[in-house]
């Protein structure tokens, strides 16, 4: 020895360690790829189907007169309007396929926080507050409001109770109002 540490550079690659996955996580080559694949897809099998689909549905019902066209612009305000709500609806129905595409991802932070996400909702009942792991996102989780910094790391699930029915209590007509006939009064 000369009084240096040899080191040796590992031959194999080493597994990145989960770190926290927020805004400024840098994801994988990997993840990259599969990013750019989930877009490819969404768009041509999903958003531009959807896209065109409305836009025919929408023009044929312009056509029966069921939609009115505008008088200075015609149909193509509505078209494009639902051109590009399909296209919304195109990609925002791949979410969940390219959810999945992710959490059977190996060596990939981000479909480890993914599958640890999968499993709490599973096994945590509803209505029930959990702890967020550290891998969690937290930009959907985040509000404009101040929170104190516990609050950060617990989130509620919905809990739905059913309301009790009353009788004395109807939406459906209005308060004050009785079923008594008036009698003896000639309204006529």
């Amino acid at each position: 020895m000369n009084g240096r540490a040899d080191f040796q550079e590992p031959s194999a690659e080493v597994p990145r360690p989960i770190t926290h996955i927020g805004p400024d996580y840098i994801p994988t080559e990997e993840e990259r790829r599969l990013f750019a694949e989930c877009s490819d897809e969404s768009f041509w099998f999903r958003s531009v189907p959807l896209a065109a689909t409305s836009m025919l549905i929408t023009q044929g019902l312009i056509s029966k007169g069921i939609l009115s066209s505008h008088p200075k612009y015609g149909s193509i305000p509505k078209l494009i309007f639902a051109c590009i709500m399909g296209y919304f609806a195109g990609k925002l129905s791949y979410v969940k396929t390219c959810q999945e595409k992710f959490r059977n991802l190996e060596n990939s932070p981000l479909g480890e926080a993914l599958r640890l996400a999968q499993a709490r909702r599973r096994s945590s009942p509803p209505g029930h507050y959990y702890q967020k792991s550290k891998y969690d996102s937290n930009v959907s989780g985040q509000s404009s409001f101040g929170t104190s910094p516990a609050a950060d790391n617990i989130e509620m699930l919905p809990h739905y109770e059913p309301i009790p029915f009353s009788s004395s209590v109807n939406e459906s007509a209005p308060t004050g109002i009785t079923d008594h006939i008036v009698q003896g009064r000639n309204f006529s």
